[in-house]
């Protein structure tokens, strides 16, 4: 049988690892820290999936590079201090090992560090499970394409053969300007309000749900 999606590709914070309030919470603590305003929670879970750079322009607009550096020194700081705590979304493990018996290629496009999905991948116990894996340092972080773009040429897949799943309207974007299809799930940063009429195939509201519309269609 002919598979309809050979590759899926996860992003991580809010879709693949429950670490949104974690994300949003270093955010405040690192503006209010560095002196700058601090954004409300919806505020700065907005920017999550966006690059370090774009995420700290768009919260603060203006801002110079001696703060948007003393930023991120205290954004690291705080999230390294909890990272490890942070657990996947109930029922993804089990999720991922069922598209694995399915031989679907699983990667990952994100817009944490190459160093920090390392981290994430070892803590989660998923290192061995993503056969390849993308970071906002390696290239352009989202929207762009460039993401997707090159895990298609890394796997040798075309674009018809790709479904992107994510959790914010970035990676909905990013899906849209490479050319591949996507499913959005609301359990993460963004809210189904957010999330709806982007173009995805499907809006899920769970784990569960996202299981059982990939094993209907992918």
């Amino acid at each position: 049988m002919t598979l309809r999606y050979r590759m899926v590709v996860f992003d991580w914070d809010g879709t693949v690892m429950d670490s949104t309030s974690l994300i949003a919470q270093c955010i405040q603590r690192a503006a209010v820290a560095t002196g700058l305003r601090e954004p409300g929670t919806r505020e700065a879970k907005a920017v999550i999936g966006l690059g370090v750079r774009d995420s700290i322009e768009r919260l603060f607009p203006g801002i110079d590079s001696g703060q948007a550096n003393t930023f991120g020194m205290h954004y690291r700081a705080h999230f390294l201090a909890h990272d490890h705590e942070t657990p996947l979304y109930e029922g993804m493990r089990e999720l991922l090992g069922a598209l694995d018996q399915r031989e679907r290629i699983l990667a990952v496009a994100t817009g944490k560090s190459r160093r920090g999905l390392d981290r994430a991948l070892n803590h989660s116990g998923l290192a061995g499970r993503f056969q390849f894996t993308r970071c906002a340092d390696e290239g352009f972080p989202k929207p762009h394409p460039d993401m997707l773009e090159r895990l298609m040429d890394f796997a040798g897949v075309e674009r018809g053969q790709v479904l992107m799943i994510g959790d914010t309207t970035h990676d909905l974007d990013l899906a849209r300007n490479a050319g591949v299809d996507a499913v959005a799930v609301s359990y993460g940063a963004h809210p189904a309000a957010l999330l709806v009429d982007q173009g995805a195939k499907a809006v899920v509201s769970s784990v569960g749900e996202l299981g059982e519309w990939l094993m209907r269609n992918a």
